[in-house]
């Protein structure tokens, strides 16, 4: 079931990613940006079960930020891709701050959600960092190496849209991994727990392709 579901949601996503492209042009990847991140940092709360490992929902969402960068990038060109990115770091940090705000204050007798909200919206400080930290780095190198790739070849969408998100992806993995559990885990549980991660990553990364071509494709 979770197999069916997580191509559901790749093509969901992804379809979502297109369509704003469409509609609201160069600002609707920009909302996006901010969109995907802050959901990100919720669904990712989540951990399933899905090809024998386990992983968090958030994945394609933040997989949806490079494919967004991406369109940017070959649509309006790298320093519009790069505001992009400086949008939803500021994006994710705002969410950040004013959740932890919200935990702050203190509830009536009537409240029933507070509980809750502790739950989803608690966070160690340490793994924040790391977060935020790698998805700002990662989403710079990505518009980085796509537009080197496309410098040499102009023709090949596929080639810089593959290489550039999933040479980023890799590196997020380990250095995020690395970053928010040494002392905390092993050395090689962290390795398995970083690879394991890519490689799903990596097949988000390639089922974004079509889209790629879908929302750059111009008619004739």
């Amino acid at each position: 079931m979770n197999i069916l579901l997580g191509f559901i949601n790749i093509v969901v996503v992804f379809s979502l990613v297109v369509l704003i492209s469409k509609l609201f042009k160069k600002e609707g990847l920009f909302a996006w940006m901010s969109i995907a991140t802050i959901l990100a940092n919720l669904t990712v709360c989540k951990m399933i079960g899905i090809f024998g490992v386990t992983t968090s929902l958030g994945n394609v969402l933040f997989a949806s930020t490079f494919l967004a960068t991406d369109i940017i990038s070959e649509k309006y060109g790298k320093e519009e891709a790069k505001r992009a990115v400086y949008l939803s770091l500021f994006s994710g940090i705002a969410f950040i701050i004013i959740t932890q705000i919200t935990l702050l204050f203190i509830p009536s007798s009537d409240d029933i959600v507070n509980e809750a909200m502790k739950t989803l919206f608690g966070i160690s400080v340490r793994t924040t960092i790391a977060s935020m930290t790698m998805f700002f780095i990662s989403n710079m190198m990505d518009i980085y190496v796509y537009n080197k790739i496309k410098d040499k070849f102009p023709k090949h969408l596929w080639l810089r849209n593959n290489v550039s998100t999933i040479l980023c992806n890799c590196l997020e993995n380990y250095f995020f991994n690395t970053l928010a559990f040494a002392g905390i885990f092993s050395i090689p549980v962290i390795i398995s727990i970083a690879t394991t991660t890519t490689i799903i990553e990596a097949i988000i990364a390639v089922c974004d392709t079509p889209f790629l071509y879908l929302a750059v494709h111009k008619k004739k």
